[in-house]
């Protein structure tokens, strides 16, 4: 049966002759590599520390992923590539829980990111945090982040943007930061594409239209135990509520830190946030069912197609899913980067572009690339008059 995963990915353009090489780190099960890789391109290195991660990207993209942690992995040993993913790790940069940002134990872990990119040297890079990123450590983290990608030898235009992946065609409000890095050689002027969703003439997709047409026997379509008291709870929260809707004198009442607990469905509107871990009623809730999620239904909710299948316990499933990039949000990007690849852009000269670019703040920069309209940076400075 036809549902808004199988219309999304009718609109990923294919790569029409050489197939670009993919490098990709920290991959995850690999919500940002699926769409290139249906796309045509190629593979050839990955890496992750998560081992249920690494066996559910080898089961539905390649088997070229390794299992370890960035730290011990020899640069040299990676092939070269034409484009390098990843999602380096959030946890220091989340707005859920403290944010020592670079000086957490996982905060600069980016910086084995840049070090592949300075030996490796691909055309491309895109690099994908939370948006908490922007606000860590007083803005000096994105500042240090993106000096950092920028200051390569090689040289790269370093593009910041955050987005709402609901306005990329993810029923759910999540909201990233995706750093597009373009190798100043390329003259690719590379632009940010136009919103496809939450425009006059398409709205948002739903959590509702989103999980449609789930079969029963599908694979990780599991439902989890729940107890008769949640049960209970849940019937007294509205569609799109939590833990709040209750009465704080009802004996039901459960205190709550955080806006996601008990929090269910609106089926009429994107979902909040799929997140990957925590108890305490954090499992997100459907509706009207008073039940939590079922793993399928978080990978509906994330943009995963029904034959992407997950390996690893309940749990480890449900991370692997909260810590995904939105694979049918990436299918835009990805269309986007192909006519790099497929020399089909005008060369602009990106070493001037550059310098201008270093030049400006990170607040700034952030502005850039306006929501309602697609247009590169190029044509952002020249409205500044910048350029």
């Amino acid at each position: 049966m036809s549902n808004y995963i199988i219309n999304a990915y009718r609109k990923l353009n294919k790569i029409k002759s050489y197939k670009p090489k993919i490098v990709s780190l920290f991959s995850g099960c690999g919500g940002m590599d699926l769409s290139f890789h249906k796309a045509g391109y190629n593979l050839v290195w990955a890496n992750d520390f998560d081992k249920s991660a690494t066996l559910t990207f080898k089961k539905n993209i390649s088997s070229n992923i390794h299992l370890g942690s960035i730290e011990d992995v020899d640069v040299s040993t990676i092939p070269d590539s034409d484009i390098i993913l990843g999602g380096f790790p959030c946890q220091d940069f989340s707005q859920i829980w403290k944010k020592p940002g670079l000086y957490g134990t996982r905060g600069n872990l980016y910086s084995y990111f840049v070090e592949i990119i300075s030996i490796k040297k691909p055309k491309m890079f895109i690099a994908e945090n939370v948006k908490g990123l922007l606000s860590a450590n007083r803005g000096l983290a994105i500042k240090t982040i993106i000096e950092d990608f920028q200051s390569v030898d090689t040289g790269y235009v370093v593009v910041p943007k955050l987005v709402n992946f609901a306005n990329f065609g993810v029923p759910q409000i999540r909201e990233r930061v995706l750093l597009f890095g373009i190798k100043i050689d390329t003259n690719f002027n590379f632009s940010i594409p136009s919103p496809t969703h939450g425009t006059s003439n398409k709205d948002l997709i739903s959590a509702g239209e989103a999980l449609t047409n789930i079969g029963k026997t599908i694979k990780n379509q599991e439902h989890m135990k729940i107890q008769p008291r949640t049960i209970k709870i849940l019937k007294k929260i509205t569609a799109g509520g939590n833990f709040t809707d209750i009465d704080k004198n009802d004996p039901l009442y459960v205190k709550g830190m955080i806006s996601h607990v008990y929090r269910r469905i609106d089926p009429t509107k994107p979902s909040k946030t799929i997140i990957a871990a925590g108890g305490g009623g954090t499992w997100g809730y459907h509706y009207p069912e008073p039940r939590a999620l079922t793993n399928r239904e978080r990978a509906r909710i994330q943009g995963f197609p029904d034959n992407f299948i997950f390996e690893g316990t309940f749990g480890e499933i449900r991370k692997q899913i909260g810590n995904a990039v939105p694979a049918v949000g990436m299918i835009p990007f990805v269309n986007e980067v192909n006519k790099l690849f497929q020399k089909e852009y005008p060369k602009t000269d990106l070493k001037k572009i550059n310098e201008i670019n270093k030049n400006i703040s990170v607040k700034n920069l952030m502005k850039l690339l306006p929501e309602d309209t697609n247009f590169t940076l190029s044509q952002f400075l020249k409205e500044k008059r910048l350029f």
